[in-house]
């Protein structure tokens, strides 16, 4: 019996696959690096599509795009073996489509890390841009690289991009500077390409690269569905009918199980209510109404690959990233909601990404501390201290299970600095 629910569990996960990315692959690094670029170079798509971020030129809230690998088999490598295209640009022959990934484009901006550690958490691999026209590294190249170390991603790869704009020692001495960068770390042995994103030089190695590091996890589809909201918006425009109102929508990623067009689904925290001169948070309970997926509308979603679900939920609930940092699954099935949080903690030595390499003092009885578990970022303000473990009263709960990992951020020199870590008890 064990034996044919392996079979099934197989062929639907890949009857599922064919239809929609299967991994995330976290696009970060210093602001103004090329990471946006990079993605329309990828993607034909420009992921900045806040009013904001096209006006200050940068990524405020996380973006995605899907990219499709193909494989010339006709074609001789390295011209045009790897592609982004169904025929070969080289030879026009129908190429093999070799893996599809969604790309998660997150914000390199300072004060906007909390965004950036949200994206760390779905992320199944990551690609590292460091400028070539810059020393390395930049602040906040440090502080993503530890983020990623601390949220337990091992598939790395370093990109040296604007290649174009530095002779070749400058090339060459950049090259030395990022490779002590990662020594010590766990991407001491990650793979440096140069390239250009805006003239789109290398990419075929890079593709080629992303192919053989990052391979699609094996995933077990009978566990109960957890998805983990990373966006949520209305998509009616202004003076829409009342008839013609599509309910909510929320984007993100499956952390495992499967979801289906139809689900009675769950959202927590939820929302929250006074009762008793008490503030209480409420799940929402709606139903999937609809499924997108690689571009298109699907039956059913597995993890690997943001998506995005249409609900019955009223979109004033969900509009402007409300509901981001919720967990969506089955009703009786998510994680606890937890307005207070026991951790273990680890601190780090010094400040990450701060030039002046500050010492991180102990924590401290009330102090204020940025938290962020999943997709979920929090301000929690400690309430017990022992030697390596603290509790904590948050300001807005987080749904999270048991030994999830949380990242702690004090506020330093007029912004928030990650400092360490936690695992909830």
């Amino acid at each position: 019996m064990a034996r044919k629910k392996t079979t099934a569990n197989l062929q639907t996960q890949k009857s599922i696959q064919s239809l929609q990315p299967e991994i995330n692959v976290g696009l970060i690094g210093h602001v103004d690096h090329g990471k946006t670029t990079l993605v329309k170079a990828l993607s034909g798509k420009w992921t900045d599509t806040h009013s904001e971020e096209l006006k200050r030129g940068i990524t405020i809230r996380l973006g995605y795009a899907d990219v499709k690998i193909y494989k010339c088999k006709s074609c001789e490598e390295p011209d045009n073996y790897f592609n982004l295209s169904e025929k070969c640009p080289k030879c026009g022959k129908e190429g093999e489509l070799l893996k599809t990934v969604s790309l998660v484009d997150a914000p390199g901006h300072e004060s906007l890390m909390a965004t950036m550690l949200c994206g760390a958490n779905i992320m199944d691999g990551a690609l590292l841009l460091i400028s070539a026209s810059e020393e390395c590294p930049q602040p906040q190249t440090q502080e993503h690289l530890m983020a990623l170390e601390i949220t337990g991603i091992k598939n790395l790869i370093v990109l040296q991009n604007k290649i174009d704009l530095v002779s070749v020692d400058q090339a060459k001495k950049n090259y030395e500077q990022i490779k002590n960068f990662l020594k010590g770390t766990s991407y001491e042995n990650a793979p440096i390409i140069p390239l250009s994103a805006l003239h789109k030089i290398n990419l075929d190695y890079l593709l080629k690269t992303i192919t053989e590091l990052f391979k699609t996890p094996e995933r077990d589809l009978q566990k109960t569905p957890l998805m983990f909201v990373a966006r949520s918006f209305d998509v009616n425009r202004p003076g829409t009918e009342i008839k013609n109102l599509e309910g909510g929508v929320l984007g993100g990623v499956l952390k495992q199980g499967v979801l289906k067009k139809g689900d009675e689904i769950e959202i927590k925290p939820g929302y929250s209510v006074e009762e008793k001169n008490q503030k209480i948070w409420k799940p929402l309970l709606t139903k999937i109404e609809k499924l997108m997926s690689g571009g298109a509308e699907v039956e059913i979603v597995q993890p690997g690959g943001t998506f995005a679900l249409l609900t019955s939920l009223d979109p004033s609930i969900v509009k402007s990233d409300q509901l981001v940092g919720t967990v969506l699954g089955h009703q009786g099935k998510l994680p606890e909601t937890r307005s207070e949080l026991t951790l273990k903690t680890t601190l780090l030595d010094r400040a990450v990404g701060s030039k002046d390499k500050l010492v991180i003092e102990p924590l401290k009885l009330k102090e204020t501390l940025m938290m962020n578990v999943y997709s979920a970022a929090t301000v929690g303000i400690i309430t017990e201290l022992k030697k390596d473990q603290i509790k904590c009263i948050l300001k807005r709960p987080v749904a999270a299970e048991k030994g999830a990992k949380v990242t702690l951020s004090r506020m330093m020199g007029q912004r928030w600095r990650l400092i360490g870590y936690g695992e909830i008890l």
